[in-house]
């Protein structure tokens, strides 16, 4: 099997962990890039507050070959509370999408290995 591919199937969650934490991914950093538990924790925690920051501030965040998340606006809009139906207003608010690029869908869906290659 190869290096990149078997690398990526210990990032996907088993059963056991239904999801990948910051902390895993922080034991990664330093399983892999021989930086000290401390520096690998720092740096997880330095690229989600930068993306959050950046977020925050109304401005998109791409990550090429990965996806893009994107600030949008979502207008008032009427809503119903669904045990009594009484009709409830919903205030306008801002909400974080992401859209998931072609090379992470076909990653996915087998189309492509890990390191680019088409199956």
């Amino acid at each position: 099997m190869n290096d990149k591919l078997s690398d990526l199937t210990v990032l996907l969650p088993t059963i056991e962990t239904p999801t990948l934490t910051k902390a895993e991914l922080a034991e990664l950093l330093f399983e892999r890039l021989g930086l000290n538990k401390r520096e690998s924790k720092d740096m997880v925690e330095a690229f989600f507050e930068l993306v959050q920051g950046t977020l925050v501030e109304g401005q998109d965040v791409k990550l090429s070959g990965f996806g893009n998340f994107q600030i949008r606006r979502k207008a008032p809009r009427p809503g119903r509370n669904p045990r009594t139906g009484e009709l409830i207003p919903i205030a306008a608010r801002n909400v974080v999408t992401f859209h998931a690029s072609q090379k992470l869908k076909d990653l996915v869906q087998g189309d492509v290995s890990a390191d680019g290659h088409m199956e």
